[in-house]
């Protein structure tokens, strides 16, 4: 039976260990429902002959920059876009090695789900370990566990099976996690599992992965949660021409979860102010509902004081603006972390200088261990509490994904050197 037409975007990415098929894996879903423009293909071929090689290098489609063609890694990640008629797909490539950690986050925060490609013949490596933990960090609700290379194996069911119980293992011991983990055994390289179903693995009876991704359910995304609208600008136009102009005053930001509708009363954070919708438009065109994701301008009913960094919330909604917090911070610097250091917090449109107090634990990515830490290398994950100098508006990271992540910045180099998520608000 055919699928639906679904018109929701679906945003997943690719991780693992280095030479897990990622690339190639994407490369291969890509040529096999035909979205590969014939200039890229071409080009591809072109390189893949200059290699030697008697077939077209799928990887190279999304490894698309020198250094990684050069090198046969991927270093930076990879966004592809690609519709199958059925739905539309936002694809992040990211990096297997350990040392670009920071730019597999940066796709994760996004992503909706998260395909984990594992090497038949290797198994569960620490990177495996690493991306599934940071996975479910971020609150991706579905993990794809793909076990890759099984051309390589003889497309062996029962070392499937072993890897497969492998990985429950370790991911049974994560806690809090409220992830929906499914598995496939496929060959990238030859197409088996991955849009067509092939004739070697007539053991496995589950979707392939483009069936996995055209059903995937999710709909439980911001628009159910409460109102978040972080002002990003206060618009007051300063053209004399016209005189209509002269008063208008509007509050610029993207409505991050929740909708919003004309004659809503809300409530403005910090300062508490109360008001209500008076208009609202995107560009030139007036609206009487905004939703998740939408950039809206919104003019009120009261003349209320709003400045950039203020959070527009529904009247009855409980957020609460606190200077101690406590978040799961993933070191991304090469300069370690050390406890008193004060950093610049960047959370949605407002920033506040943060005092590191306490480094509460780190995380062992291969037994999931709490362990005692003074400092944070790169890499590492830790709990940590924070002192602000600034009160922010701030959600639990459970809560909600936007108004709970922030980055850290150094002040001295404005370098971004953490991402954390708020595990709890401590006043």
């Amino acid at each position: 039976m055919a699928n639906k037409t679904n018109d929701t975007v679906l945003r997943f990415m690719t991780c693992g260990s280095v030479d897990d098929g990622k690339s190639t894996l994407i490369g291969r879903m890509l040529f096999d429902t035909k979205t590969i423009l014939t200039d890229t293909l071409n080009q591809i071929e072109k390189t893949s002959k200059k290699r030697g090689m008697t077939a077209v290098d799928l990887s190279l489609i999304t490894d698309g920059l020198q250094a990684e063609r050069e090198q046969g890694i991927t270093i930076d990640v990879a966004y592809r876009y690609f519709s199958t008629g059925t739905r539309k797909y936002i694809i992040a490539d990211a990096p297997g090695h350990e040392q670009y950690t920071r730019n597999m986050v940066t796709a994760a925060s996004t992503a909706e789900c998260a395909i984990i490609l594992i090497d038949a013949r290797k198994g569960i490596l620490t990177q495996t370990k690493r991306h599934t933990y940071l996975s479910t960090l971020v609150g991706i609700k579905h993990i794809l566990v793909a076990i890759n290379k099984m051309d390589l194996i003889d497309f062996d069911e029962e070392q499937y099976k072993h890897i497969q119980d492998d990985y429950l293992t370790f991911f049974e011991a994560i806690k809090d996690q409220k992830t929906q983990v499914d598995f496939v055994p496929m060959s990238a390289l030859e197409g088996d599992m991955i849009v067509e179903r092939g004739n070697r693995l007539s053991w496995y009876n589950g979707p392939t992965l483009l069936e996995y991704l055209e059903n995937l359910d999710v709909s439980d995304k911001n628009s159910m949660q409460e109102l978040r609208l972080p002002v990003q600008f206060v618009c007051r136009p300063q053209e004399s021409s016209n005189k209509a102009l002269h008063d208008f005053r509007g509050f610029m930001g993207r409505i991050e979860s929740g909708t919003l509708k004309v004659n809503d009363k809300i409530k403005v954070l910090p300062s508490g102010h109360h008001s209500e919708i008076k208009d609202m438009r995107i560009g030139d065109d007036f609206i009487q509902e905004g939703i998740t994701d939408q950039s809206v301008t919104i003019t009120l009913k009261d003349e209320i004081d709003i400045s950039r960094g203020d959070m527009i919330v529904h009247e009855g909604d409980n957020i609460a603006s606190t200077k101690d917090l406590t978040a799961m911070v993933c070191w991304l610097s090469e300069t370690p972390l050390t406890v008193n250091r004060t950093y610049l917090m960047m959370h949605t449109a407002r920033s506040s200088k943060a005092k590191i107090t306490q480094i509460k634990h780190k995380i062992d990515v291969n037994t999931l261990r709490e362990e005692f830490a003074d400092k944070l290398n790169v890499n590492d994950i830790a709990e940590i509490s924070f002192k602000l100098a600034q009160p922010l508006v701030i959600d639990t990271y459970e809560k909600n994904r936007v108004t709970g992540a922030f980055i850290l910045v150094d002040e001295s180099s404005l370098h971004t050197v953490a991402a954390g998520m708020v595990k709890s608000i401590d006043s």
